[in-house]
């Protein structure tokens, strides 16, 4: 685990920016986080690390947003729509195992679908700066801690 705090939301931008260029294909990063935690602008960040130049906005009301310009595909999900189910249909391995980075936000309401290995990122306001927050880096398997292990060299 690893632990991070950013003083606004360009720095939460800028570690996901940072995080990109160590990502590799079918990785898939867990965004948990309260509504207006700073997910989208840290996958934002992500965007622009992998060289993605669109317009990056939270997939709420298509769920998946697909950007394919970039070093690799970035496959941004928000799945909170399906917190009362409905992915049955949805394809998941082809977006986990497609050649791509998946950022997943809400990924609780999928966690049937989920591969056994990922990297969990979850954003918290700090209770005493609203424009602060905490990001704690959750690594399941051991690609993802050695991911992490490469981000905090990269940030230190």
């Amino acid at each position: 685990m690893f632990k991070i705090k950013t003083n606004d939301a360009e720095q939460t931008e800028k570690i996901g920016a940072q995080l990109a260029p160590i990502l590799e294909p079918n990785d898939v990063l867990l965004l948990d986080g309260n509504l207006g935690a700073g997910k989208t602008t840290f996958t934002k960040g992500l965007a622009k690390g992998l060289g993605i130049k669109r317009y990056v906005k939270s997939p709420t009301f298509t769920i998946i947003h697909e950007y394919h310009e970039g070093r690799m595909p970035l496959y941004h999900m928000d799945v909170y729509r399906l917190e009362d189910g409905g992915g049955d249909d949805l394809g998941w391995d082809e977006y986990f195992f497609g050649g791509g980075v998946s950022v997943i936000e809400w990924s609780q309401y999928i966690r049937d679908y989920l591969p056994d290995d990922y990297l969990k990122l979850k954003i918290a306001r700090n209770d005493d700066d609203d424009d602060q927050r905490i990001l704690t880096f959750e690594p399941q398997g051991q690609h993802y801690e050695e991911l992490v292990a490469q981000l905090k060299e990269v940030l230190e």
